[in-house]
């Protein structure tokens, strides 16, 4: 498994955002190498939670900005939030109720979850904040 890495590619210009991103990034190479290792599935269930958990606190603080400084695509944005989150905690009922770590094609779910976001609706906003802040 490769690590997610954070380079330039990754950054939407606004420091603060960004800091959260690079602790996002973090705690999915803890849960993928938990997974790759053997870690055991408590182990595992609890750096899902905390990707999880830091993830919803991280949307809220994007909404946060983007209210404070007037982002016009910021229905749109919460509304993806919204749907990331169900899928991340949807995923997580999933794997506890079956008792066993993610597969290989959930791990890839989740990057995809993460990144996906990222290069997607994160770029807009920040190219707007950015300029408003």
């Amino acid at each position: 498994m490769k690590d997610l890495l954070w380079d330039k590619t990754l950054s939407i210009e606004v420091p603060e955002i960004d800091q959260d991103h690079r602790r996002l990034l973090e705690l999915f190479n803890r849960l993928a190498h938990a997974v790759e290792e053997g870690e055991p599935l408590a182990e595992i269930e609890a750096v899902m939670d905390e990707l999880i958990s830091c993830t919803a606190w991280h949307f809220r603080h994007e909404e946060r900005l983007m209210d404070k400084h007037g982002f016009p695509g910021g229905a749109e944005h919460r509304a993806e939030h919204q749907d990331l989150i169900n899928s991340g905690r949807a995923l997580q009922q999933q794997l506890r109720q079956a008792c066993r770590p993610p597969s290989a094609q959930e791990i890839e779910f989740l990057e995809h979850w993460l990144t996906g976001h990222i290069y997607g609706a994160d770029m807009a906003m920040g190219a707007y904040l950015a300029e408003a802040m």
